[in-house]
C-alpha cells in the first residue's frame, strides 16, 4: 500500500462543483471540520449533501458542515434531521435549499447498500408519511414496504480519531456509527485524523476502516483552524 498523506487543498481539489458529497459524524461528532472550511475557501459549490444532519453548529455558522450553508454552496441536502438548524430551513422555505428527509436507520442502510453494489431494499418505515411520496411499494406477506435506493457520492469525507498513513483508522465514541459506511459508498474518499501514526501502530483487530477504502488522508494539526 502507498501513503495516502496529502496536503488539505490538494485533498479538496478532488470535490468539483455540482458533486454529490457524503460526510461522516453524527450529532456534529466526528465531522471533518477543516475539509469543510477548505471546501468554503475553494468555493466549490452546487453540492448535493449527504449527512444524518446539519445542526452540527447549531447556531454557530463556523462549526461542523454549517460553512456549507450559511455561504450558500448546497443545493440540496439529503438528511435524517433539521430540526436543531435554523438555516436549513430558512433556505429550504426560500426555496435555495431542496430538502429529502429520510429516517436515519433508512438513510444509514441507504448507504450501506451504495457501498455494497446492493440496488435497493425493502423497508416498511415511512409507509403512509410524506416518505413514502414517489416510491415503489409492495406488498410481502400482508404487510406493505417501500423501495428504498441506495446512496453514493462522488466524493466521501470522513473524520477519524487515529489512522495510519495507509488510512487504516479506529473512530472516537458514536463517530463511528456513519464514518465507515460513508467511507464505502464514495467514488473518492477523504479522511481528516487528528492523529497520525505509522503503518503497524494501530493493531490489525483494532482497524474500525481499512485503507484499502481511502484514497487521500489530510493531517488535522497541520490545518488551519
Amino acid at each position: 500500500m502507498k501513503n495516502k498523506v496529502v496536503n488539505i487543498e490538494e485533498a479538496v481539489k478532488n470535490i468539483k462543483h455540482g458533486d454529490t458529497v457524503m460526510f461522516g459524524g453524527f450529532g456534529g461528532f466526528g465531522t471533518p471540520n477543516n475539509i469543510v472550511l477548505e471546501m468554503v475557501r475553494q468555493n466549490v459549490g452546487g453540492l448535493t449533501v449527504i449527512t444524518e444532519d446539519f445542526s452540527h453548529g447549531l447556531r454557530n455558522f463556523e462549526m461542523g458542515l454549517m460553512p456549507l450553508l450559511s455561504h450558500k454552496l448546497v443545493k440540496k441536502a439529503i438528511l435524517c434531521f433539521a430540526g436543531l438548524q435554523p438555516l436549513v430551513t430558512e433556505q429550504f422555505f426560500s426555496g435555495e435549499l431542496e430538502v429529502e428527509l429520510t429516517p436515519q436507520g433508512t438513510l444509514a442502510e441507504r448507504i450501506r447498500a451504495g457501498g455494497s453494489g446492493i440496488g435497493g431494499f425493502y423497508t416498511p418505515v415511512g409507509v403512509g408519511t410524506v416518505v413514502a411520496e414517489g416510491k415503489e411499494t409492495r406488498e410481502i406477506d400482508g404487510k406493505l414496504y417501500l423501495l428504498e435506493k441506495p446512496l453514493r457520492a462522488n466524493v466521501s469525507v470522513v473524520k477519524a480519531y487515529k489512522a495510519d498513513t495507509f488510512g487504516n483508522a479506529i473512530f472516537k465514541y458514536n463517530s463511528i456509527s456513519f464514518n465507515p459506511l460513508v467511507a464505502m459508498a464514495g467514488d473518492i474518499v477523504i479522511m481528516e485524523t487528528e492523529h497520525l501514526v505509522e503503518p503497524g501502530e494501530i493493531p490489525p483487530d483494532r482497524v474500525q476502516l481499512p485503507g484499502v477504502f481511502i484514497d487521500y488522508v489530510v493531517l488535522q494539526e497541520e490545518v488551519a483552524p
